[in-house]
């Protein structure tokens, strides 16, 4: 048999629970249909609830702390070992088609960025270059999210390409200052979209590739459901806000939380004496200041973004159909890290390890090889997907890579590989630094210099309104859960040089 293609297909910032198939009140009729043709892992984790680090582990098989993206504003070396090196060293073709976000909008001397705000608009750069770039051979990048300043790169060159000479008419002013007249419904024409485009492009490579007859490995990167909510009709009015169920703060739960978490409860919260910049909890703390008509409409766009996502993503599988080659493609749809929209009274995301961040919804179909149907509890993290898509592409995974090769798992999902994720927060050297052990039925969370923390039992509070860090009963428990993460800890280090000899 050939070598398997790999497709992998991945949102930005999408909860858990936003799959038609488990959420009645949600829309997603492809990505039920890969519920439906391959198994989907309940329990599936991010390593940082961020995007530059979560994709970077991606590719890499490293966790942040390992690998040196270790917050957003970070850049990942350019000399780490990815997936696509290796992949193509095996006679793969390597494409990445959306956001990559590897690399920080803004740097300083001496680092440079190829993502940088300063190169978005190199159009004259971005039309003769496609690669190679972190194992990837072929890009066609874009960095925004809905009518972001940052439109450019591969995507805004289509859209000249594609008649749409009036494109800048759709995004915000350069300056970054976002038009708030502009809020739920987006004008811009479903045809000048980005999920088409994503669509488009990854639906012309697998093409290319397969005529060839060469195995490929594509990455279609869309960039919503990730914030501002913005969606063009006819999604933005797909869902009836009235209807739906919106997330709400209990009353009081935060009372037992550390300190950040209960000045989200605040209506103008100060962080300053954490020192953040808006990328980890400042900005992203809370809805207070939403109307309950503004979260209601928030939560049916957020849902539309979602559902019009879907209707993309169905056009490559369908394609995968129409080349005859899906038979002998593995498809992973996942996301890089969740989100809050509601829950536990906050927006977005940030220090704040709760499952709406760290889970994310994770579908696995391989043909014939990967059971079809299925709901598998074995815990799976993004750090996994390097090694397990090189076990099956039947090459060996580096030393250097501490993500766990899930291949077996995948054939047979009542196995388990793991028992246990870790999850990693920093922002700022001087900030919250936190990491989070989740295992089978407890989660326990860490801070760097301090005695707070939490404790949570997800079997009988998977809510997560009740901390049990500091209650009497539960003392042995947690030292217990610091010893596990403790022993977690040690044996994800990396050992990228293998011994060759005892002395």
């Amino acid at each position: 048999m050939s070598k398997p293609n790999i497709v992998l297909i991945t949102s930005d910032q999408q909860h858990w629970n936003t799959i038609g198939a488990f959420n009645p009140e949600i829309s997603t009729p492809h990505l039920d249909r890969l519920v439906r043709e391959g198994t989907t892992f309940s329990r599936a984790y991010c390593p940082n609830p961020t995007c530059t680090p979560s994709r970077s582990s991606i590719i890499t098989g490293k966790y942040p702390s390992q690998h040196g993206a270790w917050t957003l504003g970070t850049k990942l070396p350019e000399e780490e070992t990815t997936v696509g090196d290796l992949l193509q060293v095996e006679g793969y073709r390597t494409a990445l088609v959306g956001k990559a976000h590897f690399q920080p909008v803004f740097t300083k001397e001496p680092y440079t960025s190829l993502e940088g705000r300063d190169k978005l608009h190199d159009f004259a750069f971005w039309r003769d270059f496609h690669g190679p770039f972190y194992g990837f051979e072929h890009i066609e990048l874009l960095r925004n999210h809905a009518n972001e300043y940052l439109v450019g790169q591969h995507y805004a060159l289509w859209m000249e390409e594609k008649g749409c000479g009036n494109w800048r008419d759709y995004y915000s002013a350069p300056t970054g200052t976002m038009d708030e007249s502009v809020r739920f419904s987006w004008p811009i024409p479903e045809a000048y979209h980005y999920n088409t485009w994503i669509a488009e492009r990854s639906n012309a490579l697998m093409e290319e590739y397969s005529g060839k007859g060469e195995p490929f490995m594509l990455w279609a990167s869309f960039p919503d459901p990730h914030p501002p909510y913005l969606v063009p009709e006819p999604w933005a009015s797909m869902y009836d806000p009235d209807t739906l169920t919106v997330p709400k703060a209990v009353p009081g739960e935060h009372d037992r939380n550390p300190p950040h978490f209960q000045m989200t409860q605040l209506s103008d919260p100060d962080f300053s004496s954490y020192k953040e910049t808006g990328y980890g909890i400042h900005g992203y703390h809370s809805h207070a200041g939403m109307t309950e008509e503004e979260h209601r409409k928030a939560v049916a766009t957020y849902y539309g973004m979602v559902s019009f996502m879907d209707d993309a993503i169905g056009r490559i599988l369908n394609k995968l159909d129409a080349l005859g080659i899906a038979d002998n493609t593995i498809v992973v749809f996942t996301t890089d890290h969740g989100h809050l929209f509601g829950q536990h009274g906050m927006m977005y995301k940030g220090g704040f390890h709760y499952e709406d961040l760290l889970r994310l919804p994770f579908i696995v179909r391989y043909p014939g090889r990967t059971p079809a149907g299925m709901v598998s509890d074995s815990i799976q993290s993004l750090v996994d997907l390097a090694p397990t898509f090189l076990r099956l592409a039947g090459t060996d995974v580096p030393q250097a890579m501490t993500g766990v090769d899930q291949s077996a798992v995948w054939l047979n999902p009542e196995t388990s590989a793991r028992d246990h994720a870790i999850c990693e927060f920093r922002h700022e050297p001087t900030t919250i630094h936190q990491k989070t052990y989740v295992g089978q039925r407890y989660k326990i969370t860490v801070y760097y210099n301090q005695i707070y923390g939490e404790l949570f039992d997800l079997e009988q509070d998977p809510q997560e309104l009740h901390n049990l860090w500091h209650d009497e009963e539960s003392q042995s428990l947690k030292m217990e859960l610091l010893m596990k993460y403790i022993w977690a800890e040690l044996g994800k280090e990396s050992m990228p040089m293998p011994r060759v000899s005892h002395a």
